[in-house]
């Protein structure tokens, strides 16, 4: 069996025991095959999205405590490739019935997390605020805003946090519901003037779909791909949400729905990506088990 120190995470001991043969079959991408010329500058991303971890058994499709092993699993190929920064996609966590219940949900797997990478966002999901407000979450993480920007090797990140119901309250306490989910209209303001002030290629990370108008989109999704699409500068949204690979290019704009990590049990069933972005504007996203592989090029 593999040592822990292996998989560059610091793995609990009773997790590795329980689940240390997952790894024994892991998953790998080819990242030698030719992306971008010598000439070309290429920034690499690990993103992870719905681990959903929870110490409670599985409900469903969703083995909540199996999330942590995977994560593992991600940690050892993201240290063999060494993306720039690391973002996960949202439901960090899953729901409990109390704030102390969650907190220790959130420390646990954070404190897995915090190991990968200093450079790592986090994107608010519904049930990363199910019991504790967002400022409990984003100070757990360290994190002093819930959406924000910032620029890395030439390209423009935005993310976002939808986790707003209609009349604009932001989600905590068990005070919503999952399907009332908004982009407020502070927030739209910051976002058009945020994409003004920059002239870099731009990717928008989110954790509720931008890109549908079902129970898994923004209710309001249509206005932030307005804004999105007169700026001219947006190449791609990565987002989860919904547990299933999906993609839909609108106007010009990926729009990308990655893979729970959540769901099924197994190494076999994890799902996570490096995203590879040349100075062209050229796209990778390397999937890793579940998730699938896309390239688009400009």
């Amino acid at each position: 069996m593999p040592r822990k120190e292996e998989f560059g995470i610091r793995l609990s001991r009773r997790a590795f025991l329980q689940h240390g043969s997952l790894f024994l079959a892991a998953g790998s991408v080819d990242l030698t095959e030719v992306f971008a010329s010598d000439e070309q500058e290429v920034v690499r991303i690990g993103l992870v999205t719905d681990l959903h971890y929870a110490d409670k058994p599985p409900a469903g499709s969703r083995h909540y405590r199996e999330s942590q092993v995977k994560l593992a699993e991600a940690a050892s190929e993201f240290e063999k490739h060494k993306p720039a920064l690391l973002v996960e996609l949202g439901d960090l966590i899953d729901a409990a019935d109390s704030v102390d219940v969650e907190q220790g949900y959130l420390k646990t797997i954070d404190g897995e997390f915090k190991q990968l990478s200093d450079d790592r966002h986090y994107v608010l999901g519904n049930h990363c605020v199910d019991t504790l407000t967002k400022e409990e979450f984003l100070g757990a993480v360290e994190q002093k805003k819930s959406y924000y920007s910032f620029d890395r090797s030439g390209i423009h990140f935005i993310v976002l946090d939808s986790c707003f119901r209609n009349d604009g309250e932001p989600y905590g306490r068990k005070n919503f519901t999952w399907t009332d989910t908004n982009i407020p209209t502070a927030e739209l303001e910051w976002l058009k003037s945020d994409l003004k002030e920059s002239d870099k290629p731009t990717i928008v990370f989110a954790h509720q779909r931008l890109d549908v108008s079902n129970n898994h989109g923004v209710k309001n999704g249509a206005d932030v791909r307005t804004i999105l699409e007169e700026s001219g500068r947006v190449k791609a949204v990565f987002q989860g949400h919904s547990h299933a690979n999906d993609h839909n290019e609108i106007a010009g704009i990926h729009y990308c729905t990655l893979v729970a990590m959540v769901e099924g049990s197994g190494a076999e069933n994890n799902g996570y990506s490096l995203l590879e972005i040349a100075s062209t504007g050229d796209m990778r996203l390397n999937g890793f088990r579940k998730q699938e592989k896309y390239d688009w090029k400009t």
